[in-house]
């Protein structure tokens, strides 16, 4: 018996409904029905890198889009959502690399050791470099690097250290220059590091991540002591046990950089107690939660999620028993859902 091959055939393209998420109302110039447009223009809208999205003249190409030459079709460059503002089309990428700006705070890891530098992994598309001449040396000393600090660059930092750093410059190659001339940067200890796979380090704030804010580092308050929280731009976060330096407070202005530089470059963590691990562990589980919600990661809403998930779990104690198995996610949903109430 013969058998017959037949040619694939292509299914009937979906048609998405209108929602309510949608950017801009989509009466000017309905475009989800033109044959040239095979997209709603609503955030549940996706297009694969290379799908055409239209060929309609009076439509402006906007980032994560294309237009070949001698052609007015839009074309998308990135798998992720299509929004429309105004008459300018855009596709958000699903995921993203950091892309480093100036000025940025960023937690990174070191990923090898050079003659006069370091490379940093801070989730960008490039590694970033830290010169040697961009650190604090032990003691607050402000001199010139000489052979013997290079002989010795391993002492400060060495391959898998975490460090919070700033973005001092960008390159041609838009590499990342990073500096830690601050008493808030340095290597990080007796925490708990988290990455947010795929947050696009502040610039997809629509779906949740870490965005850029006065404050990204502060001392967040729990019934087990405090603990500091440091918010890299690049989706990276770091969440310690609050460590007060020895004669922190009675230093002056000149003796404090000497003073904190005794332990800047430590590789040894210190005891924590079982109550403070525990705080640790469920503000970063937290965080991830935000991020799994949509929801920005910030001071404000980190403390408001927190003091929310506490108060939850005392009335849920205090009345026989704690819900299980509904995950960070749902816990950060029911807190979010009670704040919007309380307005």
């Amino acid at each position: 018996m013969a058998i017959s091959i037949l040619p694939p055939s292509l299914p009937a393209p979906r048609r998405h409904a209108p929602s309510d998420t949608s950017d801009h109302d989509m009466s000017d110039g309905e475009i989800s029905g033109n044959e040239e447009f095979s997209h709603s223009t609503t955030t549940e809208s996706i297009v694969t890198p290379g799908e055409t999205i239209t060929s309609d003249t009076q439509w402006m190409r906007g980032h994560g889009t294309y237009i070949p030459a001698n052609s007015s079709t839009i074309i998308s460059t990135v798998a992720g959502t299509l929004h429309k503002t105004n008459k300018l089309l855009s596709v958000q990428a699903l995921r993203a690399r950091y892309q480093p700006e100036i000025g940025d705070l960023v937690i990174g890891r070191i990923v090898s050791v050079q003659t006069k530098k370091w490379s940093v992994d801070i989730a960008a598309p490039m590694l970033a470099s830290l010169p040697l001449s961009a650190i604090n040396l032990p003691g607050g000393i402000l001199r010139r690097r000489t052979a013997v600090d290079e002989l010795n660059i391993r002492t400060f930092f060495s391959e898998g250290d975490l460090l919070v750093a700033e973005v001092q410059s960008l390159h041609q190659d838009n590499t990342a220059s990073l500096h830690t001339r601050s008493l808030k940067y340095g290597k990080l200890r007796n925490g708990l590091f988290t990455s947010l796979t795929g947050a696009g380090g502040g610039i997809l704030s629509r779906r949740g991540g870490v965005v850029r804010s006065r404050r990204q580092v502060f001392t967040l308050n729990t019934a087990a002591g405090e603990i500091d929280v440091v918010l890299g731009v690049n989706g990276y976060i770091w969440v310690s046990k609050h460590v007060e330096t020895k004669g922190e407070k009675d230093a002056g202005i000149t003796k404090l950089e000497e003073t904190v530089s005794e332990t800047l470059y430590s590789s040894q963590n210190e005891d924590l107690e079982p109550g403070v691990l525990k705080e640790i562990t469920r503000v970063s589980t937290l965080i991830k939660g935000m991020v799994a919600c949509g929801t920005r990661v910030d001071e404000d809403m980190i403390v408001r999620v927190y003091e929310g998930a506490i108060e939850m779990q005392a009335e849920e104690e205090s009345l026989g028993g704690v819900e299980k198995g509904i995950g960070a996610k749902g816990i950060v949903e029911a807190v979010l859902a009670r704040l919007a109430l309380d307005g």
